[in-house]
């Protein structure tokens, strides 16, 4: 008894070898950043990325928002192939612009096209800000020009999907004229009778929320999406007082009367084409 005592084996906690790692797909599984569940992927995607634990909204690509909304087969994508230029010769600009284009399958921070939702004609326009963090270079203001502009033309609604860091530096003060550009092209949209539905995600900032964003027939957004236009230290800074714990939230402006709803991303579509319904 004492002799088996002694010769059984101690067993130990292993380290799993590189290969045993390699085993396990990349991408497989989602932490949430919030409550740190982990999820698989593809039952994230299927929830709209949406934690199903603690309901925060993770971001999703420009497609994948697209294919959220709009009826199957009706898509129909404009101005794809254009991409950004380097007028100010800003060092490493275009290098970085070739990553994003590898590393995000885009040619620039915005997609814009045309389809149907439930039935009814829309027209586009969905940022990313995987791509030089959504910045609003002057393709990007030129793309959302060119997309209201055909809402005109056909007389269908706009719908644009915000989520940017703001203007791009890389391209100075012609970045800057896209937010008056783009103000200008929804203001003749509005003289027309034309509808603008403008949905914030996170993060909508600077020059993008202080122009375009903010100008809907309807602001939506969707919850707890950063919203503003300096960051918050700057701001306390400024003024020398705390802010509250919640500013620059979607729901901190639905409060104080800054958006007209927020809207959880699992009834999107509902609204928008509820919204869309009752301006035919």
């Amino acid at each position: 008894m004492l002799r088996d005592f002694f010769s059984k084996k101690k067993k130990y906690a292993t380290i799993p070898s590189e290969r045993a790692k390699q085993e396990v797909p990349e991408g497989l599984m989602t932490k949430c950043p919030v409550c740190r569940t982990i999820m698989y992927t593809k039952e994230l995607k299927k929830n709209l990325h949406v934690c199903s634990s603690c309901g925060h909204h993770h971001r999703m690509t420009a497609y994948e928002r697209i294919e959220s909304l709009v009826d199957q087969g009706t898509f129909e994508e404009f101005d794809k192939d254009m991409i950004a230029k380097d007028p100010l010769h800003f060092p490493t600009y275009e290098e970085k612009l070739e990553q994003d284009r590898a590393k995000t399958e885009l040619n620039e921070a915005v997609v814009t096209g045309r389809g149907k939702m439930e039935g009814y004609d829309a027209v586009i326009g969905v940022m990313d800000a995987r791509f030089r963090m959504g910045s609003m270079g002057s393709v990007v203001g030129e793309k959302i020009t060119r997309a209201i502009e055909k809402a005109i033309e056909q007389k269908a609604p706009f719908i644009l999907f915000s989520a940017s860091g703001g203007a791009r530096m890389q391209e100075g003060v012609l970045s800057l004229m896209q937010m008056a550009k783009t103000s200008a092209a929804l203001q003749k949209l509005d003289k027309q009778g034309g509808l603008f539905i403008s949905v914030m995600t996170h993060p909508t900032t600077g020059g993008v929320s202080a122009s375009f964003a903010s100008l809907g027939d309807y602001n939506f957004a969707e919850p707890k999406a950063l919203i503003g236009f300096a960051g918050r230290r700057i701001i306390e800074q400024t003024i020398r007082q705390e802010l509250p714990e919640d500013f620059q939230t979607a729901e901190f402006l639905l409060k104080h009367g800054q958006l007209d709803r927020v809207v959880h991303r699992q009834d999107m579509k509902d609204t928008l084409v509820k919204v869309i319904s009752m301006h035919q």
